[in-house]
């Protein structure tokens, strides 16, 4: 099987510089598809880093660019009411006609992040619940059948239209690093989608999520093991690693360090960032996710260049 890799748009670097205009995240879109990237990812925040609303931008990518797969890389389905939030992704299912991936996770326990939910009006404490529930809702009302529902939310014989374009909805990879997630990536949805640590880790994790597939008698093939890694390239290799911790300091207000131990990162020359990427894909990878540091152009040609070293 051929790994599928993917690019992650710059919507919260392109703030942070001060170039808000979409038309180079589209031009962006449309480079990446010419280069043979297999899928067009955004990242999700309303406040504590802010960036371009993830849904409304895909539903952008998903006219401008054909044939690619597309999707939030994660989205926070708690901060969002799961009646409002499946009309949306049903309607981009549509839309892309299928190529929608949702992935989605809870979020960090930072000051920042509980004062996104305050702003949003959601409890931060029971988000995992609330995202469990609303995605369970969701999913019924994919279904296109009346659903009535009594719990966080409530729904009287309801019925959503259209529904998604993917019988059942989108697939849906859940980003989790701790093993009760992992587990629950592998019982309930498509697919698990961390962020690190190294690739040893990964690796032995991702016989967890297949292992406990397997106990839930469910076909692991059927799932999708992914991968979202940071990376920087350059001539200058130490250059090139230092520009991984300057940009990790400015992108999230913490020290390098703290965010590269559960953070997978590697800054480098063209070969040491393709070992970097590989090993990952030996370890059982099957769609890599990159968020690239640095001038984009010339790292994704130079990935590019070098794709059939990765996928094959």
């Amino acid at each position: 099987m051929n790994t599928k890799i993917g690019y992650l748009l710059p919507t919260r670097e392109n703030i942070m510089s001060g170039h808000p205009e979409t038309r180079p995240l589209l031009d962006g879109a449309r480079r990446a598809q010419s280069l043979g990237f297999d899928s067009i990812w955004v990242g999700d925040s309303l406040l504590a880093r802010p960036r371009h609303d993830p849904l409304t931008l895909l539903a952008a990518v998903a006219a401008a660019v054909p044939d690619v797969e597309l999707g939030p890389a994660v989205l926070l389905p708690a901060l969002r009411n799961p009646v409002v939030l499946a009309h949306q992704l049903a309607t981009l299912d549509q839309l892309s006609e299928g190529r929608l991936i949702l992935g989605v996770g809870i979020a960090g326990d930072t000051p920042a992040v509980r004062a996104e939910f305050t702003a949003a009006g959601v409890p931060f404490e029971g988000r995992v619940g609330r995202l469990l529930e609303g995605l369970r809702l969701s999913k019924a009302l994919w279904s296109g059948d009346p659903v009535s529902w009594d719990g966080r939310w409530q729904v009287d014989e309801g019925s959503l239209a259209p529904v998604p374009h993917h019988p059942g909805g989108p697939p849906v990879w859940l980003a989790a690093g701790a093993d009760v997630g992992i587990e629950r990536a592998a019982k309930h949805y498509d697919g698990w989608f961390p962020i690190g640590p190294d690739a040893e880790t990964f690796g032995q994790r991702q016989q967890l999520f297949v292992d406990t597939a397997v106990k839930a008698g469910r076909d692991p093939a059927d799932l999708t093991t992914a991968m979202y890694l940071t990376v920087a390239i350059g001539d200058d290799a130490d250059a090139a690693e230092a520009s991984i911790d300057d940009y990790l300091a400015s992108y999230y207000g913490a020290p390098p360090k703290v965010l590269r131990s559960f953070q997978a990162c590697r800054g480098g020359t063209v070969g040491q960032v393709l070992d970097f990427i590989r090993g990952y894909i030996d370890a059982g990878a099957q769609h890599i996710v990159l968020r690239l540091v640095g001038d984009h152009e010339p790292t994704l040609q130079a990935l590019a260049n070098h794709r059939d070293e990765l996928t094959n």
